[in-house]
């Protein structure tokens, strides 16, 4: 079993923070985050594909002190090494990342372990694997990632919610205006990207979400 209060802040999150500096208005992830962490976030992941591995290393480095001290769930998306380097909680791996048997046996029980997944076939392969939690998504078109695939739909969801039994983070092109749905369809944690990181007033912006969501 992953860490147990790292893993309880992600089953009682209702919002899951994702970085995406390209997004954030000129602001950098520190800036964002802190931001995020203020409105209460309770998780975040830390998802930057361009920039070079010392960059996202120190990044990493301040994030994970800033999120233990505010005793929020820390996860870094794709890199292992740096998970571990850095102590986070989590590892959020894709469908071509590296195989999650050999990450578990890397990683050990402690660490949490995430799984993109794009289709009924990948949530029940999921549950065989042993993930702590899996990614449904995109439900919507998304732009924030260049090498996605297309949306599933929130038929997707639906099969989700009924037959997989795994902790799951709704993710792709969700908006205040379609939260709702996807919220009513019976996820209860989500993930939002450019709509956080790219509002002018972070914290406004998460509690008028989360009004929608109560």
């Amino acid at each position: 079993m992953a860490n147990k209060s790292a893993m309880a802040r992600l089953l009682k999150a209702d919002l899951y923070g994702i970085t995406a500096e390209e997004y954030s208005l000129g602001r950098n992830n520190i800036e964002v985050v802190s931001q995020m962490i203020k409105a209460g976030i309770k998780v975040i992941q830390y998802r930057e594909k361009d920039k070079k591995m010392q960059e996202k290393y120190q990044e990493c480095l301040a994030l994970r002190k800033m999120t233990k001290e505010a005793g929020v769930t820390f996860i870094v998306n794709d890199h292992v090494d740096m998970a571990l380097l850095v102590e986070a909680d989590g590892v959020h791996l894709g469908q071509d990342d590296l195989p999650v048997n050999r990450v578990r046996e890397l990683v050990g029980k402690d660490l949490i372990i995430g799984l993109s997944t794009h289709s009924p076939e990948q949530a029940q392969s999921a549950m065989k694997m042993g993930v702590d939690y899996i990614g449904v998504g995109p439900i919507f078109t998304t732009q924030t990632k260049k090498d996605v695939c297309a949306p599933v739909g929130l038929e997707y969801l639906d099969y989700v919610v009924k037959h997989i039994p795994l902790p799951f983070v709704a993710i792709g092109g969700i908006k205040e205006h379609n939260i709702t749905e996807v919220a009513q369809r019976g996820a209860k944690c989500i993930a939002l990207v450019t709509e956080i990181v790219g509002a002018n007033d972070i914290g406004a912006k998460i509690r008028s979400l989360r009004t929608l969501l109560s």
